[in-house]
């Protein structure tokens, strides 16, 4: 829909699309068609407020951003628009040409590639993009057009020879004649040399399309023929001789005679495909419709916007919504713009905004303007996918200065006019933006209007974002239900608005501070406070106070949480070592049992085999002092307290204690670390080895896991202890990620979980993922108010190997669920 088919009853005013930047939206989307037949479909958007069919529309761009996102090999090329062909052929006698037909069958190869694209099923067999495959139902194209096109045109898009038995006659007769008339033209030419009538270095010339030969003019009638031209001297003139003239004649017979045949072969192919025209203009509209869809999801992509949930009925309840055209101004200069949080429901259906002077008031006016239309336009939007968007029938805005010349309204007068306009079509779906509320006029008489306006646009229960200076009007919405104040943020101690909105008190303009810092004298802003009475200026402070205890108490409530995650972290952390250490307590006794009773028993068979031996060699003294000896050795060698008695065994015992030493404290050696180094992270004891390094960074493999770590916690060590090193660690490792891998679920539910344990959860379930190499994970956190999905993704954001997040397919649990990818 253009701007000229806006119904004024649901836009106002006329010019509504260039008032809030829409008319640049739309631009951007045309240049994103690559067809005169996206572009169609660009210039048509427009507003709607039937709830299925903006649903329907968010849906299809949704699914080809998921298809753009993923990486698939869309058809993306041969849009061709062939409606002014269709409207031509429509009459009987009339013919497409060969390059027109080969255009069309490049572009009906393409929709049937689209066609078998959208027809892809997933592993439960269920279409991978329905919406989209929505579209196709109706599109038949009849595989005849392919097998005649096919039959006549050759891959270049030129008529076959073969297209019928008359052309390939003709054709046939044609070169004949042409290769005759090329060799006796060369023979005539070779004799000419040879006569001495041209020179040896003369070449054939081609003049009106005849091949000629370039004669001196004395020799002209040397050469009988006809005379095409002559040379700018005149001294050489260009002949036709007359034997070749009758055959070129012969040869423009028979290629006028391959012309009519040719367009007798089109207009049979023409007549052919007349009956099928009405299903072919559908087909080319669904391949336009595509074009223009897929527009659609690459500015999507563009302006970071995404699919909020649609509710069927006028609500806002945005988190992190962004002015799409500030936002992609801003992009290439990597310049932050502060995110919009707005929420209006029936029970708080106007906010009134107030704070300083290019604070960013505006801005959010336009913001919510803009972005409200474009959801009911079915582009997606920029903010956060779980934000939550509501449908209205009218949206009317008051923006700007809108004097008028012709009618002799001055701009409050135009100002008055709108806000007749509003308050007689105005209802409960309706939408209205008002900017600087009031202004124009004497301000108390201009306030006292617009209070009055505003309580009776609040009767009718209509929802609105206005902007204001005006003291009254912030009283109003403190104690009028449904009603609220918000306030663009100010940082006072360095004189600068953060652009910021805060719902639940009035802002202040900060006019004396701001005059202060542009350096007006203090005395002329106490005589301004003088003039402006201390009632005012209290209330101004006040709300400066406000405002900053506000602050205040919100950074405490961050630190609290802060450190009730921290709490809770180090909490779960003890819990699971006492556990383990437990386990381990019982595993020790357990393991020292058996092994006191293997002990016991082999000291039992130690003492009867001795008794045994004693009484065998009749209590001889010397062999009764030697069994004693083996008896006392055996007993203090289980102990473990006593060395050997011989040298050979205690220089054994030495050698392993020291190669255990040695184990235990690697050798660590100095200088640069550079790639293929062996290295330990300072305060460990496992050795990796350097894959990459950067100017403060490397990236080592240890024990099959990629680590990247500052330069500066490397230690580079000897290569003779990296053998014994990496089997102990490869045995420890392998045994840890046996365990872990066996242990370990891709999924992970974190429902009616708090934050703070859900975070906890979450960096335990990405590091093991991380850890066993796992590539895709999938959260199911539910959707609620959004604050479980807002934590973990704004986490996720933070860890370097996470490649990609986004929503569960809508089938599967859509919003409700996180699909994390890996790199």
């Amino acid at each position: 829909m253009t701007i000229n088919h806006i119904v004024l009853n649901m836009l106002y005013p006329q010019n509504f699309e260039q008032k809030i930047g829409f008319d640049q939206i739309r631009i951007m989307l045309i240049n994103r068609c690559i067809s005169t037949l996206g572009k169609y479909f660009a210039n048509k958007m427009g507003f709607s407020s039937n709830y299925q069919a903006i649903n329907v529309l968010l849906d299809q761009t949704e699914e080809f951003r998921q298809i753009i996102l993923s990486g698939e090999n869309f058809p993306a090329s041969n849009y061709y628009d062939p409606f002014e062909v269709f409207e031509r052929i429509k009459t009987p006698g009339t013919f497409a040409e060969s390059d027109e037909l080969n255009d069309l069958r490049a572009s009906l190869i393409t929709i049937r590639e689209v066609l078998s694209f959208l027809k892809k099923t997933s592993a439960e067999t269920r279409l991978r993009y329905p919406v989209l495959n929505g579209l196709s139902e109706q599109i038949i194209i009849d595989p005849i057009i392919f097998k005649e096109l096919t039959r006549i045109l050759d891959e270049k898009g030129l008529i076959r020879s073969n297209a019928s038995d008359n052309l390939s006659f003709i054709r046939k007769m044609l070169s004949q004649l042409e290769n005759q008339a090329g060799q006796r033209i060369n023979q005539i030419l070779a004799q000419a040399r040879k006569d001495g009538l041209i020179s040896a270095d003369i070449e054939l010339a081609l003049r009106n399309g005849r091949l000629v030969i370039p004669v001196p003019v004395a020799y002209k009638r040397k050469i009988k023929g006809f005379v095409h031209d002559q040379s700018a001297t005149g001294q050489t003139v260009f002949i036709e001789p007359e034997e070749i003239f009758e055959i070129n004649n012969e040869i423009r017979e028979l290629e006028l005679e391959e012309r009519r045949e040719i367009i007798r072969i089109l207009k049979e192919f023409a007549d052919f495909i007349r009956p099928m025209l009405t299903s072919l203009k559908e087909a080319y509209r669904f391949l336009g419709k595509i074009d223009f869809i897929r527009a659609k999801a690459n500015l999507s992509l563009e302006m970071d916007a995404a699919r909020p949930k649609v509710n069927n009925q006028p609500m806002v309840n945005w988190t992190k919504a962004k002015h799409p055209l500030l936002w992609l101004a801003y992009k290439p200069l990597k310049k932050h713009v502060e995110p919009l949080e707005l929420n209006l429901n029936p029970e708080q259906h106007i906010i009134v905004i107030s704070g300083p002077n290019a604070g960013g008031k505006s801005v959010c006016l336009k913001t919510a303007g803009l972005v409200q239309y474009m959801l009911q336009c079915g582009l997606l939007i920029p903010m956060a996918d779980y934000s939550e968007a509501g449908i209205f029938k009218k949206i009317f805005i008051d923006i700007g200065d809108q004097q008028s010349l012709e009618n002799d309204l001055s701009t409050y007068s135009s100002h008055l006019a709108n806000m007749k306009l509003f308050l007689e079509n105005a209802d409960s779906h309706t939408l209205f933006l008002i900017d600087e509320f009031g202004a124009g006029t004497e301000p108390r008489l201009g306030g006292a209007i617009a209070e009055s306006i505003l309580d009776e646009l609040s009767n009718k229960k209509s929802f609105g974002v206005i902007t204001t200076h005006y003291a009254n009007l912030k009283i109003l919405a403190g104690k009028k239900a449904g009603i609220l104040n918000g306030s663009m943020l100010f940082d006072t101690g360095n004189m600068r608005p953060l652009y910021k909105l805060k719902t639940g008190n009035p802002g202040s303009s900060f006019a004396f501070e701001i005059a202060r810092t542009m350096g007006i004298p203090e005395y002329l802003l106490e005589k301004a406070a003088n003039i402006a009475g201390t009632e005012h200026i209290d209330f101004e402070r006040q709300l400066q106070d406000l405002e900053l205890k506000k602050i205040e108490l919100d950074e405490k409530e961050k630190q609290l949480k802060s450190g009730d995650a921290f709490l809770s972290e180090l909490i779960d952390k003890y819990q699971h070592l006492n556990e383990k250490l437990e386990s381990q307590k019982s595993q020790i006794i357990s393991e020292a049992r058996l092994e006191a009773k293997k002990i016991l028993a082999d000291a039992n068979k130690m003492i009867e085999k001795t008794i045994k031996e004693i009484r065998e060699s009749a209590a001889d003294k010397e062999k009764t002092k030697t069994l004693r000896n083996e008896l006392a050795g055996y007993s203090n060698i289980k102990e473990g307290f006593i060395e050997p008695h011989h040298p050979e065994q205690r220089a054994s015992k030495k050698k392993k204690e020291k190669t255990e030493k040695e184990d235990r404290e690697i050798q660590v050696i100095e200088g640069p670390v550079n790639i293929g180094d062996f290295v330990k992270i300072q305060g460990q004891q496992a050795i990796g080895e350097v894959l990459e390094k950067g100017e403060k960074d490397a990236v080592v493999a240890v024990g099959g896991m990629r680590l990247k770590t500052s330069l500066k916690l490397l230690q580079k060590v000897s290569k003779t202890m990296v053998k014994q090193s990496e089997i102990r660690v490869k045995i420890k490792y392998d045994f840890d990620i046996n365990e872990k891998a066996t242990e370990f679920s891709p999924n992970l539910d974190i429902r009616g979980k708090r934050a703070e344990e859900a975070l906890v959860q979450m960096r335990r379930f990405v590091d093991d993922a991380i850890l066993l190499g796992v590539k895709q994970l999938k959260v199911i956190h539910g959707t609620g108010d959004g604050i479980l999905r807002e934590v973990i993704r704004d986490y996720l954001r933070t860890i370097n190997e996470i490649k990609r997040v986004r929503d569960e397919h809508p089938d599967r649990g859509g919003a409700g669920s996180t699909i994390i990818e890996i790199k």
